[in-house]
């Protein structure tokens, strides 16, 4: 028997009518100018705010997904608990997430391997760090299953083992959700910001909460990132300032898409070649 999340963010986040929803992120998307790279991201870092907002540069980071998307077999999202307090990593309890597109099925038997994951529904019951993705990767990428993960107060060694454990081949992205800087003004905002975007692209993983509130993920990211020999690029940084709010506070959002090394010429990386639950932390 399937067990639904229901959408908690729509309307609010991001619009409830299916079509509007459709009509918006394909909008955003078009709007992204291509880039000279056709190869595909294994990361991004993506942020979590209301569409008006963050979606601008949201599809940057998921235009580098757009040529790719039939590949796309499994997204591993993970995102801060901001409603409920968590002590670790929790997946949702549930086999689908609905939003007005339709229903997105749960990758169970992937997070059954992702040891220390524990199911919590409460969690997940308003969490829109999450939610706010899945739009995105229903227009890309419809046959995607998700692997949903909300991060509490856990270690960075922690989530990068878990990631480790869903990491698969190239049918498998992850994405982490953060915003960076919050209710800063516009300047102090934007120095805060591309700081941090410095750190992100030396795979610096020992950002801070008041760098980015998504930073135990995407500090667990960036050590696989740094195991692995990846490298991340920058594709776009603004805050609220510059898209749809005033710039007296501003919050920060980043889009990264991170690349493995390139494989050797006539090899292609298959699940089971790509997994390394060795790699030094």
């Amino acid at each position: 028997m399937l067990t639904h999340r229901p959408a908690s963010a729509a309307g609010t986040y991001y619009p409830s009518c299916s079509v509007e929803l459709a009509r918006s992120v394909d909008t955003l998307l078009a709007s992204v100018a291509p880039r000279k790279s056709r190869r595909m991201p294994k990361a991004l870092i993506v942020p979590h705010a209301g569409y008006a907002y963050s979606g601008p540069v949201a599809a940057h980071a998921y235009a580098t997904l757009v040529p790719h998307g039939r590949r796309i077999r499994r997204a591993v999202i993970v995102g801060p608990a901001h409603r409920a307090y968590l002590d670790g990593l929790a997946s949702a309890d549930a086999s689908v997430f609905a939003t007005p597109l339709g229903d997105v099925r749960v990758d169970v038997e992937a997070l059954s391997r992702a040891i220390g994951v524990v199911p919590d529904a409460r969690v997940h019951a308003r969490e829109h760090s999450l939610e706010v993705q899945l739009p995105f990767l229903q227009r890309i990428a419809p046959s995607a299953k998700i692997a949903p993960i909300a991060v509490g107060r856990a270690a960075p060694e922690f989530v990068a083992r878990v990631l480790e454990r869903l990491w698969g081949g190239d049918e498998t992205v992850v994405i982490v959700s953060s915003d960076l800087s919050h209710h800063l003004p516009y300047r102090t905002g934007r120095a805060t910001d591309e700081a941090t975007a410095a750190r992100i692209s030396r795979l610096d993983a020992t950002l801070g909460p008041a760098e980015a509130c998504g930073c135990v993920g995407i500090n667990g990211l960036l050590r696989v990132a740094r195991a692995r020999g990846m490298r991340a690029d920058l594709v776009d940084l603004r805050n609220s300032g510059d898209t749809a709010g005033t710039r007296d506070s501003v919050v920060g959002y980043a889009a990264v898409a991170l690349y493995e090394p390139a494989p050797p010429e006539g090899h292609r990386t298959s699940p089971a070649d790509a997994v390394s639950m060795n790699a030094p932390y």
